[in-house]
């Protein structure tokens, strides 16, 4: 009765276990493309498949392992389990990869497509397929943004806006935070296949037939070496993560550039507004000044002056010629000290150069110092 007691509630917990298993929706593919649809538990799928319930734990991550000659491939939303004899896709009523599934996969597995592994076990078609799937999936994320990021940055480097648009930024915000997501992507991506290429065993694990047909191990060792082909399949894909991060990156690097080019432009425009503000100011305070003479003959005195008609236009003139010389004479000192210092010349270069060459030399630091960027930003 004691033992009963005992391992009656580690029968139910079991059972219970059962019934709340997850349900897996799974598509199967053949080696002739052949499709077949069925849902089965986890429970009872990793165990016809002789894997471990943690081997079919599949969160949105990137990783590429192999389990008791099976090949576990997680994608994020894609998971797929491949053996020597058939491909497995779990979960597969997605909409951004139904057309794949439904439409290439099957066609590609059977040797009608662009895949370059059809004279090699069927472990090598579907990890091409898979590989070549999600490296597009990149590509259109990063071909969708391109062309936004350059209409938006050519919106807001414009030279001749006083002020900027925060709708446009806005929308350069969410492009960029975009932009960030799919360099982590293929960074996780670059970097899942760079472990594999690491480690030799790994690589070897991933040729299941080898292990399994007799005639593909003899092929593999006398001509064909699997192992190879699979670690060329796995450099290839790896240098198309490379290029597409590299594509990404010079998009990032023209936001930054276009970001410096914003900056140097309002600048710009507070330095004018600034030098307006302080040239008003200098004419109020010449105006001002001249103003008391005025403001001497309004007061309630007498004196003889008041008596000659000529004397208003004598004290009205010396008012606005006095203010006027003042002023200019503020803004000259204004113009000397606003202007920058000449660049220091050693004295050798003095006597051995032109003084036209020194012209040409400043011109040109110049452009290229601010013609850089958008000039970058120009001819992409």
């Amino acid at each position: 009765a004691g033992k009963f007691y005992q391992h009656a509630p580690t029968e139910t917990s079991q059972a219970t276990l059962a019934v709340v298993s997850p349900v897996f929706a799974v598509m199967k593919f053949d080696k002739e493309g052949n499709t077949t649809y069925f849902e089965k538990k986890k429970t009872e799928l990793y165990q016809e498949l002789g894997l471990q319930a943690r081997d079919l734990r599949f969160q949105h991550v990137v990783s590429i392992a192999t389990r008791n000659n099976k090949i576990i491939m997680r994608m994020e939303f894609l998971k797929a389990v491949i053996t020597p004899e058939f491909l497995l896709i779990l979960d597969y009523r997605n909409l951004s990869m139904e057309h794949w599934l439904l439409n290439e996969l099957g066609s590609q597995l059977a040797g009608e497509g662009q895949l370059v592994t059809y004279s090699l076990p069927f472990e090598f078609r579907a990890i091409e397929a898979i590989l070549q799937y999600w490296i597009s999936k990149l590509q259109e994320r990063l071909n969708t943004l391109q062309p936004q990021i350059l209409e938006t940055l050519e919106a807001l480097v414009d030279p001749k806006l006083l002020s900027v648009d925060r709708s446009i930024l806005r929308i350069l915000l969410q492009n960029g935070k975009s932009l960030s997501e799919l360099e982590t992507d293929v960074k996780v991506f670059k970097e899942t296949i760079l472990e594999i290429l690491d480690e030799e065993e790994v690589i070897e694990e991933l040729c299941l037939s080898k292990w399994t047909d007799p005639q593909v191990f003899e092929e593999s060792t006398s001509g064909i070496d699997h192992a190879e082909e699979m670690e060329l399949l796995l450099e290839n894909y790896y240098r198309q993560a490379e290029d597409l991060l590299n594509e990404a990156r010079e998009l990032r690097v023209l936001i930054d550039d276009s970001e410096n080019i914003i900056f140097i432009n309002l600048d710009s425009h507070r330095n004018v507004m600034m030098r307006l503000n302080l040239q008003l100011t200098m004419g109020t305070f010449s105006v001002s000044l001249f103003g008391l003479i005025g403001v001497a003959f309004g007061m309630n005195l007498e004196s003889s002056l008041e008596e000659d008609p000529r004397i208003f236009w004598l004290v009205t003139g010396i008012m606005f010629l006095g203010s006027g010389l003042i002023w200019r004479r503020l803004l000259s000192f204004l113009g000397r000290h606003l202007e920058p210092p000449p660049p220091h010349v050693p004295a050798v270069l003095k006597k051995s150069q032109p003084p036209t060459g020194r012209v040409e030399i400043k011109t040109s630091l110049k452009g290229e110092t601010f013609g850089l960027s958008r000039s970058t930003l120009t001819n992409q």
